[in-house]
């Protein structure tokens, strides 16, 4: 078990994320890919509460993918407080907040697949002190495999299915079901090629 992450159902006050091999970082530095796992508590003065920041960001190359998606605790998705827009791809697409988040992160190297799907919320904070974030492993599927190339030939498909993924003693570890799609949607933009907007947050509806 490595520092970045915690077996299912620990808690840690720093945020839970896929620890890549620097190697790996390096490689992924290369491919222009920018993926922003981490999230933060933030105060809003207005409403006199604590909300926790993630940004929807990563995106592909052929080779190698990594994105993280956020939606809410029964696996909704969440509006964006806004996009993000950029000269560049495979970056930053949309800043999502809300009372608590949870991540859907996916790494892949070709048609491997890393997936980490972690809750995080303020804990504590009584007596006026800020509180801390509480994170926790809500799901970890290491090693999946998708025969499908969901960034080439077999892309209709892309965002609409997940890897398989197995335990140490070769059974099935199967994600939660309300986070299956949006397990699809990180999945998805693992394996979209130069991403260029979201693939899981959406704008407000208009009231």
């Amino acid at each position: 078990m490595s520092a970045g992450e915690q077996r299912d159902g620990g808690q840690n006050r720093q945020p839970v994320r896929l620890a890549l091999p620097r190697a790996v970082l390096r490689h992924r530095e290369r491919a222009g890919i920018y993926c922003q796992p981490t999230v933060s508590v933030e105060f809003q003065k207005q409403s006199k509460r604590y909300v926790v920041r993630g940004v929807e960001s990563g995106g592909a190359t052929r080779e190698i993918g990594h994105y993280v998606a956020f939606c809410g605790p029964a696996g909704e998705p969440l509006a964006w407080l806004q996009p993000i827009q950029s000269l560049t791809a495979n970056g930053s697409h949309a800043v999502v907040i809300a009372p608590s988040l949870v991540s859907v992160e996916v790494f892949r190297a070709q048609q491997t697949y890393e997936l980490l799907i972690a809750r995080h919320e303020p804990r504590g904070g009584e007596a006026g002190r800020r509180p801390q974030l509480s994170s926790q492993v809500v799901f970890r599927g290491t090693q999946g495999y998708l025969s499908l190339e969901l960034w080439g030939k077999d892309r209709e498909a892309a965002g609409r299915i997940t890897p398989e993924f197995f335990n140490r003693s070769g059974e099935r570890k199967e994600i939660p079901l309300r986070f299956v799609d949006a397990a699809k949607a990180a999945v998805k933009g693992a394996t979209t090629i130069d991403c260029r907007e979201a693939v899981l947050a959406a704008a407000p509806v208009s009231q």
